[in-house]
């Protein structure tokens, strides 16, 4: 289990990460998720010792990383993939892992096969590897101790369709044995078909987390119109709380409601449903402002600027 309790980094005036507090239980997996920038990275490279925290504690296990013995056989990491010996093959790497942790040699060709990594592309030098085969290697070592949590942070970058679908068959089997996964992922989709539990980060802070089934119910009506600031005025003024989501705006009301206030002001509606989206629209509102991106109504592609 990673415990995570009231965790705060700041750098000079700007506070990274800001009192962040979850738990990623034994036999599930946990998506972490937020835009760039949110502090993602930075929550998980307190939680093994590569950034002080300024307050606040992580545990593994009930205990802190860095007064784990031989934390590879306790926790398996993988933060950046591109982070290897580029001189080294893969085979090396595997094994010198391999030797630090006290295993046998035989233990580097079983990850080998594992990861689907060929005899030939383990005697290649990083280098040489395609992202994607980092990735494989980097999930390689993370596995190699045997451990009982694992944290890893945008592990599929780099893989083709089929290494997505191995990864996440990956992941689930070891929840499924009894392990603990900590995924942090931009592949909301992938994210959305593996994981037991989402905690979302913004601007350093938790914005909401629970269970999928449950983050996903009763998420409203999606609505875009030709008048949309007259609509959502009046519908502010009934109650409601329009948000930004995608190119369009949500409303915990039925598609009834909103469609009745728009008759009643003759606004001309361009898409009103079910705010069905999945995981993809509930992200884009929980972290509406933290995106660098925005989607006002009305605006033109940059064809349409230059016509």
């Amino acid at each position: 289990m990673i415990k995570v309790e009231n965790l705060t980094k700041r750098y000079g005036g700007f506070t990274a990460v800001d009192d962040v507090s979850f738990v990623a239980e034994p036999g599930r997996v946990t998506g972490f998720l937020g835009p760039n920038g949110a502090g993602k990275s930075t929550t998980m490279r307190m939680m093994v010792g590569l950034t002080r925290a300024d307050s606040g504690r992580v545990t593994i296990g009930g205990h802190d990383y860095l007064k784990i013995p031989n934390p590879g056989r306790h926790v398996g990491v993988l933060l950046d993939a591109s982070a290897q010996h580029a001189g080294r093959t893969g085979r090396e790497i595997l094994a010198l892992s391999a030797a630090t942790m006290g295993l046998p040699e035989s233990r580097v060709d079983e990850m080998l096969h594992l990861v689907s990594l060929t005899e030939s592309e383990s005697k290649r030098r990083v280098r040489n590897y395609s992202l994607g085969m980092r990735q494989r290697l980097g999930i390689a070592n993370a596995l190699m101790g045997d451990p009982q949590v694992l944290i890893l942070d945008e592990p599929a970058n780099g893989l083709d369709p089929a290494g997505i679908r191995w990864m996440r068959g990956l992941l689930k089997g070891y929840a499924d044995r009894g392990g603990t996964v900590l995924l942090s992922s931009h592949l909301l989709h992938e994210v959305e078909q593996v994981a037991d539990e989402l905690v979302m980060i913004g601007r350093g802070t938790i914005v909401a987390q629970g269970k999928p089934s449950e983050m996903l119910t009763n998420s409203g009506t999606f609505f875009r119109a030709v008048e949309q600031d007259q609509l959502i005025a009046a519908l502010t003024s009934s109650g409601m709380a329009p948000v930004a989501v995608a190119d369009g705006f949500r409303v915990d009301a039925d598609s009834l409601q909103v469609g009745k206030v728009a008759a009643s002001l003759g606004i001309t509606m361009i898409e009103l449903r079910p705010a069905d989206g999945g995981l993809e629209d509930l992200f884009l509102e929980l972290t509406a402002d933290t995106q660098r991106e925005a989607y006002p109504a009305g605006a033109t592609t940059t064809e349409g600027a230059q016509a």
